[in-house]
């Protein structure tokens, strides 16, 4: 969730930034005029600059605990890792991790093989997010694994700032024992969450339906405040990382591009 941005709020100017979603009026896009990147695969063999920004020296708001700082995304042998650490930075008592892309995507097959770790009171997620700050509506697809309990992972997505299409859904052996594959299908008229290749959601509600193409987003946070939602923050006493083995997107009809993908055995009519 992306209250400022995912699970997110914009610095400071959140409330304003909020009224100027709920405003916006976005006209409709059809499958025609969905403007996307092109289809990628990312293997984190190396760090692509061109591809993703890292997230340095703010955060989302005053329900985050944490500054990110780039200090904490780290690549190691195709494996990328986020992470959250006791460390004050500017007015926090922690560090987190944050990237997404420069590029913004459409319809298409999103997935992500990922590990998290555990803990009270933090966010682990992989979705796409767009919002006013680039002049556009809040729309957003999640998958975030509330560490306070990595059996599951909840789906959901925003439409115009608005939460949409939550659920809990389990994660067979945990987000937390090893890696595993979420992906979502977006399509004009349908959008469906994947969970290691077993369909968890689905929506075809067009009220419900995201209309604007989005950056990818990985990221790792804090909070003491959303409670309810996250759990009781404890300090966690020691380094907190989640890890990235692998992220794909491909535009709906192209080819799949590994083995695995969901792209090569989900199409638009199944």
């Amino acid at each position: 969730m992306r209250l400022n941005g995912p699970g997110s709020f914009w610095p400071s100017l959140a409330g304003v930034l909020f009224a100027v979603a709920a405003a916006f009026v976005a006209a409709p896009v059809h499958a025609q005029d969905m403007q996307s990147a092109p289809s990628f695969v990312d293997n984190f063999s190396s760090f692509d600059r061109s591809r993703w920004y890292v997230s340095d020296g703010w955060s989302n708001g005053n329900h985050q605990n944490c500054i990110w700082s780039k200090d904490l995304v780290r690549l190691s042998d195709g494996v990328l890792s986020l992470s959250f650490e006791k460390r004050k930075l500017k007015d926090r008592e922690f560090a987190c991790a944050e990237i997404q892309t420069k590029q913004r995507f459409g319809y298409g097959v999103y997935e992500a093989r990922m590990k998290t770790d555990t803990g009270s009171g933090l966010n682990a997620a992989f979705f796409t997010y767009i919002g006013p700050q680039d002049k556009k509506p809040w729309d957003e697809i999640d998958f975030e694994v509330l560490t306070k309990d990595p059996s599951k992972v909840q789906v959901n997505s925003y439409i115009q700032g608005k939460a949409k299409n939550g659920k809990l859904v389990d994660v067979d052996g945990g987000a937390d024992k090893g890696f595993n594959d979420y992906g979502f299908v977006w399509e004009k008229d349908r959008l469906r969450w994947y969970v290691n290749g077993k369909l968890v959601n689905e929506v075809t509600n067009p009220d419900e339906l995201p209309t604007n193409p989005q950056k990818i987003f990985f990221s790792l946070w804090g909070s003491d405040k959303l409670t309810n939602w996250m759990g009781a923050f404890a300090d966690p006493g020691r380094k907190v990382t989640m890890q990235v083995k692998r992220i794909a997107f491909t535009a709906l009809g192209q080819p799949c591009q590994f083995p695995e993908s969901l792209a090569c055995t989900i199409t638009n009519s199944n």
